[in-house]
């Protein structure tokens, strides 16, 4: 049997609503979820939340994170935050599209199935396009291959199926583009030469990243707590340095500190190491680094540049994007060179407003969806209303 709900007051604790349905204080639009479903097949086993942010932009794109979380509420926090994430991210990639974002709660090595991933599928295609997923930690080309068995409403998927196959190559890219920008904006040029790079988690993103930078001139040190996916970049990049664990990378006196792996890497006491060391730049991959609000200022405080993470990462979702019209790298590609641009306008108007680039990214983020949301009120002949 399978059950599926919206979010509503007859099922869910009033502090749950308050997180789903609360708006900033300004009245911001993209704050609040639009729509929050619970999605459960007992026969496949599947437990999962499809969170649609926004759709002010289009419908909503987001991945699906396979994950074994401590707690449902701990997987529903994550979902929001994702998916309020991606909305932000496709505003500023320039793309007509919303923000979401599914959790499948689970340990992916133990429960992932076809039956789960088909039952988790049509679940997609019951929101009839409000919702398009894509791949994102714990899921893979291949995984999108079985979801599009039961939904069109998927993309990442592998080019044998017409799709554009692993989007970390795309998202690498994007950060590596960031990165640049980054150092354009500290040091004066646009490129890693002669810099020290600290890259923490090397999976899906973290190895594509360490190609660029050793292609680029820098010097290179990574840790991962998986000892096959430091193999991995020792096999191909045999002059990068690696250290035990994240603490030991934080000690390594960088120029350049790049969080790629999960969210909340950068906390109180990893912004007080960075300092301590000197690091210059924060630029990753990983989504959601910020630990709570206030770091982005403690950050720009202690003289550390940060690029915002859902600016600099956007490259992945440039890519499955790109894929609903039918996909071609190159064009792609091209689209993610302009996060250097984009990158360099965000530290710019920082500056010129006197706040830190996350503010300034929100910001145009915001500008973005408020603008072109606005647009929905005029009716076009013949156009059907979002």
């Amino acid at each position: 049997m399978t059950d599926v709900h919206t979010a509503s007051a007859s099922h869910t604790a009033p502090g749950v609503l308050g997180r789903i349905f609360g708006t900033a204080q300004d009245g911001t639009p993209g704050d609040g979820h639009e729509q929050v479903v619970l999605c459960h097949d007992r026969s496949s086993g599947l437990k999962a939340i499809i969170a649609i942010h926004s759709t002010a932009l289009g419908p909503a794109l987001g991945g699906t994170r396979f994950h074994r979380y401590d707690t449902e509420e701990e997987a529903l926090e994550d979902a929001l935050r994702l998916s309020r994430g991606m909305s932000y991210k496709n505003a500023l990639a320039g793309l007509d599209l919303g923000g979401g974002k599914a959790v499948i709660i689970g340990d992916p090595n133990e429960v992932k199935t076809e039956a789960l991933l088909r039952a988790y599928g049509r679940f997609v295609q019951s929101l009839r396009g409000r919702y398009i997923t894509a791949c994102d930690v714990g899921t893979y080309v291949q995984d999108m291959d079985v979801v599009a068995r039961e939904t069109e409403f998927v993309t990442g998927r592998s080019p044998e199926n017409g799709g554009a196959g692993d989007s970390s190559i795309l998202t690498a890219f994007g950060v590596f583009q960031g990165m640049r920008a980054s150092a354009q904006a500290r040091w004066g040029q646009p490129t890693l030469r002669g810099r020290r790079v600290g890259v923490a988690g090397v999976g899906k993103v973290g190895h594509y990243l360490v190609g660029h930078l050793v292609a680029d001139g820098a010097s290179v040190v990574v840790t991962d707590v998986s000892e096959a996916a430091v193999n991995r970049v020792r096999a191909a990049h045999p002059e990068v340095e690696v250290v035990a664990d994240s603490a030991a990378l934080l000690q390594a006196k960088l120029d350049v500190y790049a969080p790629c792996a999960l969210g909340g890497a950068l906390d109180d006491l990893t912004v007080a190491a960075l300092g301590a060391e000197g690091t210059a730049v924060v630029c990753g991959a990983a989504n959601n680094q910020l630990a709570h609000p206030g770091v982005e200022k403690d950050l720009a405080d202690r003289g550390i540049l940060y690029a915002p993470d859902y600016l600099v990462n956007s490259g992945g979702v440039i890519q499955v994007a790109d894929e609903i019209e039918g996909f071609n790298f190159e064009r792609a590609k091209n689209k993610a060179t302009k996060i250097f641009d984009t990158t360099l306008e965000i530290f710019t108007r920082a500056s010129l407003d006197g706040v830190p680039p996350a503010v300034a990214a929100d910001r145009l983020a915001e500008k973005r969806m408020r603008e072109i949301s606005a647009l929905r009120s005029v009716l076009l002949p013949g156009a059907r209303r979002a």
